[in-house]
């Protein structure tokens, strides 16, 4: 029910983007936020997810508890996760004024417990901007039926 919720929240904001020039530049910066979300993953840079995560960040993923901002970060400090790969694709953008909804698709290596897992989802990303900086705080991705 709360996917199928989260889910109809996304689909209706997206109808409606912001045009305009702002816009345009925002979706720039939001493009080179996303590239550094998935070079600081496969990295284990927790102190460049530290600022991307807004401290009232939420994860909800595959196979996972609903994390907040400090267990997300919490797993790149233990070192318990490595992804070898964290890749994005299909991604499209749109901007609400402060709020800006990202969907794509994701598909990632990782090594957990020396196991080697395979991920391919689909994701919603929730940014919001707070003193002219963007911040995720809420990342959502369901198994992808391929």
């Amino acid at each position: 029910m709360m996917l199928l919720s989260l889910l109809l929240v996304a689909f209706t904001l997206i109808q409606a983007p912001v045009a305009g020039a702002k816009s345009d530049g925002d979706q720039r910066t939001l493009e080179r936020l996303e590239v550094e979300w998935n070079d600081a993953h496969v990295r284990g840079d927790a102190a460049a997810l530290d600022r991307l995560f807004g401290d009232d960040l939420v994860v909800v993923v595959p196979g996972m508890r609903v994390m907040a901002k400090t267990d997300a970060l919490g797993m790149f400090t233990a070192g318990r996760m490595k992804f070898d790969r964290y890749e994005t694709s299909e991604t499209k953008f749109r901007v609400y004024d402060d709020t800006a909804i990202v969907i794509g698709r994701l598909r990632r290596t990782r090594v957990i417990a020396g196991a080697t897992v395979d991920d391919d989802w689909r994701f919603t990303k929730v940014y919001v901007r707070r003193a002219d900086r963007w911040q995720v705080v809420s990342f959502h991705a369901s198994n992808t039926a391929s």
